[in-house]
């Protein structure tokens, strides 16, 4: 099948019914795009491109220059193969030095380019006219993510500790969103839009005790 065959029809696939929106940024999943391919081609494949880490051949799924990492990703679609590389990020969308870089981040990255990886294909490449926002929607959302699941981990260690949890996010909450009435702030960190809050406030429940 040719190029143009495949670019035409997942280009033309309506993916509104996937489509999430965070701060008025609209993105869509690595799950729901993958799905998306799977059910016009489901002989589609996608890999990760390891490094190679040693003399012995021992390989890592992402790659670093010893200054800062990515991630490569391909796809192939009946015969048809695109490939993506990606930077390993930071919420901020700066590169995270190659020493610090974990499998969690990199794992992210390694989704995000498989979702860039379709959008060569044709799959909602719309998504990425303009400025790469669906990136930094993800980002936001893999934050929120991780802050909730402490969240939760902390309040259930005892009453103390989730008393103690419970207001660092209320004052999260209330830090972002300084014209929310006090009766409205409940904790609810999906209200928390600022990166920069929610690492801070990451870094206080982590020093939360039972």
């Amino acid at each position: 099948m040719s190029e143009t065959t495949i670019f035409k029809k997942l280009n033309g696939i309506d993916v509104s019914s996937k489509i999430k929106e965070k701060n008025n940024l609209k993105y869509l999943s690595w799950s729901s795009a993958w799905t998306y391919v799977k059910n016009f081609y489901p002989e589609a494949t996608y890999s990760i491109i390891p490094q190679v880490i040693d003399e012995l051949g021992n390989t890592r799924f992402w790659h670093d220059d010893g200054k800062t990492g990515w991630v490569e990703v391909s796809v192939t679609i009946d015969g048809l193969t695109h490939n993506e590389v990606l930077a390993i990020m930071d919420f901020k969308n700066k590169s995270i030095p190659a020493e610090n870089i974990t499998s969690v981040d990199a794992n992210k990255s390694a989704k995000r380019a498989l979702c860039k990886c379709l959008a060569l294909h044709g799959l909602a490449l719309f998504l990425y006219e303009g400025e790469e926002l669906p990136e930094t929607v993800a980002m936001l959302l893999d934050l929120q993510n991780e802050v909730v699941t402490l969240a939760k981990k902390k309040c259930a260690l005892s009453d103390k500790a989730k008393e103690e949890a419970l207001g660092y996010c209320k004052d999260a909450e209330k830090e972002a969103n300084p014209d929310l009435d006090d009766d409205l702030i409940s904790g609810n960190i999906a209200n928390i839009n600022d990166p920069e809050i929610l690492e801070n406030l990451k870094k206080r429940l982590l020093k939360v005790r039972k």
